[in-house]
């Protein structure tokens, strides 16, 4: 299977002011030099094949939204190689445009006063989409979603999820080889969640496009990507599938109780008792994260019993949510 995104010892940086306090400060800034080189971007390779699903993933300020302007041809990298389906992204931007689809958060590509179908037909003649094409997508679309209601619905009168569905079937409509995600589902409920992602693996399967999807929510992770790349501080941290990266965790269980009292109040109290260990709550439980290098799980449920009355208990695997917070916290050694 041919690389359809090559990455070669790429970096971006760029050059912030060093600003100074007040209106003196400021009036001084119009005139100043004084610059700092910040690496946004620190030499990252990776290589992306025809069809799958990437998840990009970091924390906020890693340099995620950089590497994909850089991609998309929107920023030139300072050193290094970018291909993009054969394409150097900044040098050739309207053909890369011609063949990727874009979707950012809360930036839309609809217009905003007009009825779905009409933002279609602008599309289709921006991307000079074939009569058959252009019916068999829709048709498609149909298949998956049913997109009837939404067709001859304004944008703005839709709701935030409708929307951002009309984005993700906008940036497919096309056909294009590689589709850029940027925190997709980001103040979507559960419901529309899993519409989106059936959608988006739906796509992925059935025209074998390249999605390279940035998120901090786990649930699209799971769902969607066969493989992750994990950056902090612009430089790679990790470049594989999840199972490899739990077993970097293999000693860390899941411990959730459940207790009398408000549970978030208790879980203060457990992590008073339990400082070594990480300690959160839902609205059923307590989740206790083990690290059994340090302790047992049995040692641990042992000294819970000593001052809380357990009234259930459940064992769990780490989770992936949980693993990419302990990378974020503690990076990958």
């Amino acid at each position: 299977m041919e690389n359809m995104i090559e990455l070669r010892n790429v970096s971006k940086e760029f050059k912030v002011l060093n600003r100074r306090e007040g209106l003196k400060g400021s009036i001084k800034d119009l005139f100043s030099r004084d610059y700092k080189i910040v690496r946004a971007v620190d030499n990252i390779s990776m290589n992306i094949k025809q069809g799958e699903i990437i998840g990009y993933l970091g924390p906020n300020g890693a340099g995620k939204s950089t590497t994909i302007k850089m991609m998309t041809g929107v920023l030139e990298p300072t050193s290094g190689e970018i291909l993009v389906g054969g394409n150097i992204p900044y040098k050739n931007r309207t053909k890369n445009a011609q063949e990727i689809g874009v979707v950012f958060g809360q930036r839309s590509q609809l217009w905003w006063a007009l009825p779905l179908i009409e933002s279609f037909k602008l599309l289709k003649d921006i991307y000079q989409i074939s009569n058959s094409d252009y019916n068999s997508m829709l048709a498609l679309y149909q298949s998956l979603v049913d997109i009837e209601p939404l067709l001859h619905k304004p944008v703005r009168q839709m709701s935030l999820g409708q929307r951002t569905l009309s984005d993700i079937l906008a940036a497919f409509l096309h056909n294009p080889k590689i589709v850029f995600l940027d925190e997709p589902t980001i103040g979507l409920d559960v419901s529309m969640k899993a519409k989106i992602r059936t959608l988006i693996h739906a796509l992925n399967k059935e025209k074998h496009t390249t999605v390279i999807l940035t998120t901090h929510d786990m649930g699209d992770v799971d769902a969607l990507c066969q493989r992750i790349v994990i950056i902090d501080k612009g430089k790679m941290l990790y470049n594989n599938d999840i199972e490899h990266l739990k077993g970097f965790f293999g000693s860390y269980r899941t411990l959730k109780i459940r207790i009398d009292g408000e549970l978030k109040q208790q879980a203060k109290v457990i992590q008073e008792e339990l400082p070594d260990f990480s300690v959160s709550a839902d609205e059923e439980w307590i989740s206790i994260l083990v690290d059994e290098e340090k302790a047992t799980v049995m040692e641990v449920l042992n000294q819970l019993q000593q001052s809380h009355e357990i009234r259930d208990m459940q064992l769990e695997e780490i989770s992936t949510e949980e693993v990419i917070k302990k990378i974020y916290e503690e990076g990958v050694e």
